[in-house]
């Protein structure tokens, strides 16, 4: 079976896996959750709000928050580069680490609860897949570059949307 979009390179463009590439596989799929058959992203997006809840990293302490958002940036593109290498696709679906770490951003200025966490998700999830400019043009980006590059945008995005809204309400 050929699991290659006709966009992505063709196989032998792809770097060999390495023999680390299946540890990092298991962050790169956000646990597995990428491995989700319909909406991988959407299913790795529900493990951010989570993470940030769990950490305690949000609009409460936005300098941690952005200072975490940086690490887990520079952390995922060496971590979707393996995802890239594993699953031999230039962008492949199963990789929804760029999703989980966008919520570092999604909550950099607005507090954490139940109402915050569902329009958070929604919003991001919005940007995520309408990619409206200037989201799209951070996919060209090469490889985990641009992998994580797009999502830390929309989440940007959707964040200060959300701030608004979370200070208008």
């Amino acid at each position: 079976m050929n699991n290659q979009s006709p966009s992505s390179p063709p196989i032998s463009a792809i770097e060999t896996p390495k023999p680390l590439d299946r540890f990092w596989g298991i962050f790169a799929t956000g646990l597995g959750t990428g491995y989700v058959p319909k909406g991988p992203g959407t299913a790795g997006s529900l493990l951010g709000p989570l993470l940030i809840w769990g950490l305690g990293t949000d609009g409460t302490t936005p300098v941690t928050t952005a200072v975490a958002g940086i690490i887990a940036f520079l952390i995922g593109v060496p971590v979707c580069n393996a995802g890239i290498r594993l699953f031999q696709r230039k962008d492949p679906p199963q990789v929804v680490f760029d999703e989980v770490a966008a919520f570092f951003w999604v909550f950099l200025l607005t507090p954490i609860h139940w109402t915050t966490a569902i329009g958070g998700f929604l919003l991001f999830r919005l940007f995520d897949i309408a990619k409206p400019w200037p989201i799209r043009r951070f996919e060209r980006l090469p490889r985990g570059w641009g992998i994580m590059a797009d999502d830390a945008i929309a989440g940007i995005l959707a964040g200060v949307l959300l701030a608004i809204g979370w200070r208008l309400f």
